[in-house]
């Protein structure tokens, strides 16, 4: 009953994206839009003696920012169901709260893990030699990081009813989780406040582990900032952390 619960839920969700094309093509067009006009003239104001050309270096931040969006934003649905009417009858039904909060964070992974990896496929324009093992990695590191920023959208749009409300709160949310995050950016390189911020940020660590991944060698400040082991302890620490609390805020509107 709990597995079918989840499948029923990630299905919908994914023919709903399937029939809103106009969705997948705006999550596309802002990450490239960010990389190769954004990241094109800011890299006029890098040095080259860097060693790590700038569109390079927010490569790891715009795949980020994907999942960031598409993640979060696929928490909307909940939105609807709830003015149509539809998570009352999921709230009704024999199944655990926590199967509808897996389903709807699983859903919101697949669909942002797929928009990421069309990112990803540019690596060969952006002059990254990527074996299949990083390629492999990067894409594990997208679904951890879809997963745990999906169950964070899920909490946020439990307190909201009507689609206005929510998108202003995420407005609030998402760009500065965007640009605390180490995407555009070294994170060590910020004032003290605004680290201790970025590192309370789980998209930081998702960011990181992408570095570790396509330049781990990279000189000076250009290089990842946190532990391997760290940022995957912080991701599943969070991930979990957000389905506990989001299944609970569900048991009580049950």
């Amino acid at each position: 009953m709990e597995l079918n619960a989840v499948y029923v839920i990630v299905a919908r969700e994914f023919k709903k994206f399937i029939r809103e094309k106009s969705r997948l093509f705006s999550a596309i067009a802002r990450p490239l839009l960010w990389l190769f006009i954004v990241g094109a003239g800011i890299s006029r104001l890098v040095p080259h003696e860097t060693g790590v050309p700038y569109t390079q270096f927010i490569f790891p931040g715009i795949i980020g920012m994907t999942i960031l969006f598409s993640s979060i934003f696929s928490s909307i649905s909940i939105i609807w169901d709830k003015e149509f009417g539809f998570m009352k009858e999921i709230l009704v039904a024999p199944v655990s709260r926590f199967s509808i909060v897996i389903g709807k964070a699983l859903s919101g992974t697949i669909l942002s893990t797929i928009q990421a990896l069309i990112i990803l496929a540019l690596f060969p324009v952006l002059g990254f030699k990527l074996g299949l093992l990083q390629i492999l990695e990067i894409i594990l590191i997208c679904v951890s990081l879809s997963f745990c920023i999906s169950a964070f959208g899920i909490v946020i749009a439990t307190f909201y009813d009507s689609y206005e409300s929510f998108s202003v709160i995420m407005n609030f949310i998402i760009m500065p989780m965007f640009f605390l995050s180490g995407a555009m950016y070294p994170v060590k390189l910020l004032p003290d406040i605004l680290r201790i911020l970025a590192k309370l940020n789980p998209l930081t660590y998702g960011i990181d582990i992408m570095k570790h991944v396509l330049f781990p060698d990279a000189p000076g400040n250009m290089g990842p900032d946190i532990s391997v082991m760290t940022s995957i302890a912080v991701i599943i620490f969070t991930s979990i952390l957000f389905v506990v609390i989001a299944g609970k805020l569900f048991e009580r509107k049950g």
